[in-house]
């Protein structure tokens, strides 16, 4: 029995108590036993090994609803020559062009990198959306066996597209089937399929077809869908109809499909994607990082919309996306005083309904048979007091304050089972240090002219402290905290 101690509790539980000024959560293996009043759990578990939230807020992890394994190791990247004026030229210039030269050993780093990176960000469970169009076979089973190496809850699909010709195409479609197929055979709790397809102006009518036939109704789809005008044009212009009206004519939408984006859908396609049931992921930062729109999170909402919230190939920090999209959408709207709660909906409830749509466990709570996914934020501004009303609401902001204004910090995560612990550590404190590098391959990308693109060392930092912690799924013994950091060294040569 393990007990979190010493912080303020968000059980984010509708059924129950939403706050303990000083609270703390009982759990076993990967499940909560019981969440409540410090002192009462601390007696009635008298054996329990005690975790010290150190004054932090105890919250459920974060759920990142749309991510891209592939760009993990890219950001920052500079190709010499590439200049993008748009969409398409971001996509062709910079994302085809790394992905059609990502082997498997660069599949496997970057989802090493990405998913250190949910660790130091707190987030346990990601809907991946991954392309290596250098090497297709076996990508979802690599980017699998390091899902299981970090222990982070991860629903996969590969990237389905027309782009780079039939071969590759019917590559992508082969490995989604066969991912579907061993997830259906292993049952893995912290595994879960959909099928993915890029988007809709570089999938052909024949392709769609082969992808619903190789999927055979097993599971969702997972597609970008309108993130650009070009994609509106694309089907108007070669289909006669709009995206969401042709995904509807395949037999793509559906309460398991989730489309990503959906920046310049209109209301006839907003109320197909409702009366459909099917999922929307809005990611801010990407958008307007790419210069492709606004999502109009407010209309669909407003529909009764499963609207979650992703960071696509920006980042890893779901506090940053959720800041990002609260202030793009009243800039949108030109209305201060609008998409508070549709936003934090997105992020605190809504990615956990999609997450329910495919793991077993419950996500998004900390409450009693609840998975025992939960992070603690260190809080460096003063919130308002409890009984205020407002409790939730300030502390949302003091993370706001906490991670973009406080003094610059390191963060050390340690992690137990499915727990992560998010704190402060000051460098002057480790007295102690054990480094495993971790081996990389050279990864060769070409576009145009080539270049390398030369990543990461790995470093394990161990602190001395009095009491002995169990952490990772491997039972490893450490001497204190573990402190996790990814240093990207990232060369281009002509």
């Amino acid at each position: 029995m393990n007990l979190v101690i010493n912080g303020r509790l968000i059980t984010r539980d509708e059924g129950g108590k939403g706050y303990y000024e000083h609270g703390a959560v009982a759990y076993e293996g990967t499940t909560i036993t019981e969440v409540g009043e410090e002192n009462v759990l601390r007696a009635k578990y008298p054996q329990a090994n005690l975790i010290d939230a150190k004054g932090g807020v105890i919250m459920p992890a974060f759920i990142n609803a749309h991510t891209h394994i592939y760009s993990a190791l890219a950001r920052g990247l500079s190709i010499v020559g590439n200049n993008p004026t748009n969409f398409y030229e971001v996509l062709d210039g910079t994302w085809w062009a790394i992905d059609r030269k990502l082997t498997l050993a660069g599949t496997r780093a970057s989802a090493d990198a990405l998913y250190m990176d949910c660790i130091k960000q707190g987030v346990t469970t990601i809907f991946d959306h991954h392309a290596s169009y250098a090497e297709i076979p076996g990508s979802l089973h690599t980017i699998a066996a390091s899902a299981k190496k970090f222990g982070i809850r991860s629903c996969l699909c590969y990237e389905v597209s027309d782009r780079d010709g039939e071969e590759k195409c019917l590559q992508a479609i082969q490995e989604n089937a066969d991912f579907i197929t061993e997830c259906e055979r292993n049952r893995d709790p912290m595994l879960a399929a959909m099928f993915g397809g890029h988007a809709l102006f570089t999938i052909s009518d024949k392709t769609f077809d082969r992808m619903v036939e190789a999927n055979n109704g097993r599971t969702g789809y997972h597609i970008h869908v309108s993130e650009g005008m070009n994609d509106v044009y694309d089907s108007l212009q070669n289909y006669g109809r709009r995206p969401v009206q042709r995904l509807h004519d395949h037999g793509i939408l559906g309460d398991k499909t989730i489309l990503g984006h959906c920046i310049h859908v209109n209301p006839a396609e907003i109320e197909l994607i409702q009366n459909t049931h099917t999922m929307v992921v809005n990611n801010p930062e990407s958008n307007m990082s790419n210069a492709v729109g606004v999502c109009p999170v407010l209309p669909l909402s407003k529909a009764g919309i499963l609207l979650g919230l992703g960071t696509d190939a920006w980042t890893n920090d779901m506090i940053e996306s959720l800041k990002a999209a609260l202030c793009v959408q009243r800039l949108n709207a030109c209305l201060p005083n609008v998409a508070w709660c549709e936003v934090t909906g997105m992020l605190f409830k809504n990615n956990a309904k999609i997450g329910a749509k495919y793991f077993p466990d419950e996500l998004g709570v900390l409450k009693a048979g609840a998975a025992a996914d939960m992070i603690v934020i260190d809080i460096f501004v003063p919130v308002s007091p409890s009984g205020t009303g407002n409790t939730f609401n300030s502390l949302i902001h003091s993370f706001f304050a906490s991670k973009f204004f406080a003094p610059a910090k390191n963060i050390f995560a340690t992690w137990e089972a499915s727990i992560v612990l998010i704190s402060n550590c000051l460098p002057s404190l480790i007295n102690h240090t054990d480094a495993l590098n971790k081996n990389v391959d050279l990864i060769n990308l070409h576009s145009g002219k080539l270049f390398y693109f030369v990543f990461y060392g790995f470093h394990q930092i161990f602190r001395n402290r009095k009491n002995a912690y169990t952490v990772s799924h491997y039972h490893m013994k450490i001497n204190g905290n573990l402190i996790i950091f990814v240093q990207c060294d990232i060369n281009t040569m002509i």
